[in-house]
């Protein structure tokens, strides 16, 4: 028996030594050293991509607080339920058809394969996921932008579906129009020359413009216009979390605008500056226009100045000199404050602004490039292709999503009942309350 073990004891050792070895290999493939500068290139580009991705991930928590703080606190779980699921829902979707959509091989109009990403899983193209990953992080973000113009009132299983609508098929059209080319598709606005280098109408003008198309059919909330068609303010309750919001949002903005590079390379450092500087020229003049038209530095204004100032740049980013991109983001700062006095006053209930800041000041941004694109500054035919495409998107997302609103309507209800507005949605369509112990209603 004792001369049994030793075979055995000698047989365990040679398969603990094959798996070492099998296990260091394959270990090894995986963490080997770069030796070739294509190849640092390479792992650099993937790293940013999914950097930038990251940041702009956490722009989902700037989009939550901007909305919690210019609401009121009875709908602060709502907001958070919506920009939770909203991009649950927009993975999803996006994965099952909207990438193809937006990045398939073109018909002419749009993609027709890459569907649940079938057709690119056996390559296993590492570049592929990262951007797929980032991607998906833009689209959630124009559902935000919808939620936001549509808060307080509208039903959330609603939402959900509209969001869904807008992953499918809504934002992905018009993205393969304009960026289709970044991957297998060819978008016959790119093809003429439009430019919109990270989203001020891909992303921000498209979310803008369907919220509007939602605020048209739903309504103003209760109490938002007196009989006499004046407006009766309603404050959110909590300016600090929304100024929080408008700085994460800030932050992710880095992530959003100079992640379009879509490699690390050289453009990023000024892209930042150029998003920095018109993000701070727009809460300057939001700010200032704010103390000549109001009497008083109004917080509220002055970060949606810094928002419009964002938005405005996004479009640009990367074609514009620095002392530009502090005139459009100035301009887009002066721009929101007299659009969201535009909208009030003709009944249009917009709680956050959103319709102001990246619907108004998106088309601003977007034609702007043609005015002051570095080395072609003033081009008509610049500034007239950019017109076009602002154009276009406005009547894409705007008839198409008011179409699909009414659609819902007709489904389920888009808006709650009246008791369950004054209520809050907070208990109305979660059953929770994000301050339980000291909430105080004011139903206006």
């Amino acid at each position: 028996m004792k001369m049994n073990r030793y075979p055995r004891k000698l047989a365990t050792g040679i398969g603990i030594a094959s798996l070492f070895l099998y296990s260091s290999a394959a270990y090894a493939d995986y963490t080997r050293v770069p030796v070739t500068s294509e190849e640092v290139q390479t792992n650099l580009d993937f790293v940013w991509i999914c950097l930038a991705a990251i940041l702009v991930f956490f722009m989902k928590a700037g989009f939550s607080m901007v909305e919690i703080g210019f609401t009121r606190g009875k709908n602060a779980v709502n907001a958070i339920m919506k920009n939770v699921m909203d991009f649950a829902v927009s993975s999803v979707a996006f994965w099952a058809f909207g990438f193809g959509l937006m990045f398939g091989a073109t018909n002419g109009l749009f993609g027709i394969d890459g569907f649940f990403l079938h057709s690119y899983a056996a390559n296993q193209d590492p570049w592929l996921y990262s951007f797929w990953m980032y991607q998906l992080v833009f689209v959630s973000s124009v559902a935000a932008i919808v939620s936001g113009a549509m808060a307080e009132r509208t039903s959330f299983v609603a939402s959900l579906m509209f969001t869904t609508a807008m992953a499918v098929f809504i934002y992905p059209v018009f993205g393969s129009w304009v960026w289709g080319g970044l991957h297998d598709g060819s978008g016959w606005l790119e093809n003429l020359g439009f430019i919109d280098f990270a989203g001020s109408t891909v992303i921000h003008a498209l979310g803008g413009w369907a919220g509007l198309a939602g605020t048209l059919v739903l309504g103003p909330r209760i109490g938002k216009f007196r009989p006499d068609g004046s407006v009766a303010p309603i404050p959110g309750h909590n300016l600090p979390l929304a100024a929080l919001g408008t700085l994460i949002l800030w932050f992710g903005w880095y992530g959003f605008n100079a992640g379009n590079t879509l490699s690390g390379n050289e453009t990023i450092a000024q892209i930042l500056i150029n998003t920095t500087l018109a993000g701070a020229g727009g809460a300057i003049a939001g700010m200032t226009t704010a103390c000549f038209k109001f009497g008083k530095a109004d917080a509220g204004i002055t970060l949606n100045g810094a928002l419009a100032g964002l938005v405005a740049i996004t479009a640009g980013c990367a074609h514009v000199e620095p002392i530009w991109a502090i005139v459009i983001g100035g301009f887009a700062g002066v721009i929101v404050v007299h659009s969201i006095i535009f909208f009030d006053k003709r009944g249009i209930d917009d709680p956050v602004g959103a319709i102001s800041v990246h619907g108004v000041c998106g088309f601003w941004g977007t034609v702007a490039v043609g005015m002051f694109k570095s080395g072609e500054m003033f081009q008509l035919r610049n500034i007239l292709i950019q017109l076009l495409g602002s154009v276009v998107a406005f009547v894409w997302a705007f008839f198409v999503s008011y179409f699909v609103f009414k659609v819902i309507s007709f489904a389920v209800k888009l808006r709650v009942s009246e008791q369950d507005e004054l209520r809050g949605l907070d208990l109305s369509e979660h059953a929770n309350e994000a301050y339980p112990d000291f909430q105080v209603w004011h139903n206006k």
